[in-house]
Formats: structure tokens, C-alpha cells, sequence
């Protein structure tokens, strides 16, 4: 079975490094698994880092994950597809049981578990992760890992990800409830150390989610969604499903609230967008 690791880039010489290091070095490295780098748009050094490395490196000029994951897709050989987030720091053996588990029948695809680190983060960072790593929308879906592992059955079921923001939304409604594994592994997901930088990332993550409704509304045919796509947004999960059931949390759950009300006004403000190119991998604010 060959692995195909597939792994976008926008501007990331300062980490990308050590990602590949990691991943190369590890014991279960092997001949059978190889490394697609999809550089897109940088204005760093992103290509000349990885290519040190001796992994195969694409530059693609505009700044679009999905462009990048679509040109890794053509160029990669494997039998199983894993996309890597080009600063989330994984292991050979982590991929390969990913690959395991997709190899198995009747399931497409499979993704670690999360572990969301807010170490070097402020208060209110950590408040929002305490909630928001509560929210019941996460079980048995495929996105907030920044890896998501794709048989070539699950893979044929579209022509190309769409430019979207939120394309694991994208690759989670392709796949039904019954066909995703979440195995014991795990991943460590960096959150945001400073505040105002999860602001942006909430109010990117709430217009992808947004995006991602109006792609399934308006879908072309040969896309079959929606499969399993994410239920409608519902404004109280926070309350219902985590503040009522650990009331301790309650303080968590003011900042968690603010947070999201900042976000939505930053979103919503004149001249804000979204593409400002594709930023860092997040845990998703699904709007529960």
C-alpha cells in the first residue's frame, strides 16, 4: 500500500522544517510513503525549505489551499491520500495507522484525535478551547485535526476540492456518519496565544462555515453533497451540551460567548475578507 502525504503551504519556512523533519526521521518512514509540498503563493522561502528535504515540491502561484491540494492530488501516487496541514508536526507510524484504518472495509476515511495545546496561550484563549473542545458538533467528523486520511473510494467520489475556506467540511460531507474512524492517535492542535489572533481565526472559521453552506446550496451535480454535511447552525449548543452539564465552566463561558460576539462583529465590519490568504489550521467555530 503507498501513502501519499499530501501537504499545503502558505508561507511556512519558519516551521515547515520541522514538520518534515519529524515526519522524515521517523522509524516507519518508508520508501512506500511519499511527501507532496504544494507551495502556494509564498512570498518566503516555503519551496526551498521543504526541497532541502528531498520531498517532492510543487509552487503554485496563487495563494489557495484547495488549488494546492487539487495539484498535490494530481501529482501524488498513492493508494491512500492523507492531507497534512503544513504546520501540524505528525509522525510516519500516526499516518500509517491512519492508512490501516482506511484500508479497512467500509471505512473512507479517518482522522486522530485532537488535543488542543493553549500552553503559551492568555486566559480567555484558554477559556474559549475549554468550551469549544466540548462542543458535541466534533464527534465523528472529520475537521479541527489539520489530517484527514482518504481511500482511493473516498477520493473518487469528487473531481476537485472546491475554493472554499473550509475544505474538511468539504471532505467530511462527502463521507457518511458510518464510514469515519477517529483513532486512539492523537494530534496536538497549537491554539492561539494572544487573543486578538483567535478573534481572526474564529471570524474566518464562522465565514467558512457560512461559504461552506452556500457551496452545498448551490453544489454542481458531480459533487453528491450533501452526504453527511454538519447540521444547521443553532446558537446554544455551548449552553445546552457544555455550560448546563459542567456549570463550573461558567466563567469559561462568558469569554467563550464575548469571543464569538467579537468575531461576528470583525466578520460582519466593512472591508474584512476572508481571503487574506488561507491562514493557520484551527479548531473550526462551528456556529453550535
Amino acid at each position: 500500500m503507498r501513502i501519499s502525504v499530501i501537504m499545503p503551504a502558505f508561507n511556512e519556512a519558519a516551521g515547515i522544517g520541522g514538520v518534515l523533519r519529524r515526519l522524515l526521521e521517523s522509524p516507519q518512514f518508508d520508501a512506500d510513503m511519499e511527501v507532496v509540498v504544494a507551495a502556494n503563493g509564498c512570498t518566503d522561502n516555503t519551496a526551498a525549505v521543504a526541497r532541502s528535504f528531498g520531498v517532492h515540491v510543487l509552487e503554485i502561484s496563487t495563494p489557495s489551499k484547495a488549488a494546492a491540494m487539487n495539484a498535490a492530488d494530481q501529482a501524488s501516487k498513492g493508494d491512500v491520500l492523507i492531507y497534512v496541514d503544513a504546520d501540524v508536526p505528525v509522525t510516519a507510524d500516526v499516518l500509517r495507522q491512519l492508512a490501516a484504518t482506511v484500508s479497512q472495509p467500509g471505512v473512507v476515511a479517518a482522522v486522530p484525535r485532537p488535543l488542543v495545546d493553549t500552553s503559551g496561550s492568555t486566559w480567555p484563549v484558554r477559556a474559549y478551547y475549554a468550551m469549544n473542545a466540548r462542543l458535541p458538533v466534533f464527534r465523528n467528523r472529520l475537521f479541527g485535526r489539520g489530517i484527514i486520511a482518504l481511500s482511493a473510494e473516498g477520493r473518487s467520489r469528487f473531481d476537485r476540492i472546491p475554493e472554499i475556506t473550509a475544505d474538511d467540511m468539504f471532505l467530511d460531507a462527502v463521507v457518511g456518519a458510518h464510514e469515519k474512524v477517529e483513532i486512539e492517535a492523537v494530534v496536538r492542535v497549537r491554539a492561539p496565544r494572544r487573543t486578538g489572533d483567535l478573534i481572526r481565526r474564529v471570524a474566518r472559521a464562522r465565514e467558512g462555515n457560512a461559504e461552506f453552506w452556500r457551496f452545498v446550496r448551490s453544489a454542481p451535480p458531480e459533487y453528491g453533497l450533501p452526504v453527511d454535511p454538519v447540521p444547521g447552525p443553532s446558537s446554544w449548543s455551548w449552553l445546552r451540551h457544555v455550560l448546563l452539564r459542567s456549570p463550573r465552566l461558567l466563567p469559561a463561558a462568558a469569554c467563550y460567548v464575548a469571543i464569538i460576539v467579537l468575531a461576528e462583529a470583525k466578520r460582519r465590519s466593512p472591508g474584512w475578507s476572508v481571503r487574506s490568504g488561507w491562514g493557520r489550521q484551527e479548531f473550526p467555530q462551528l456556529r453550535r
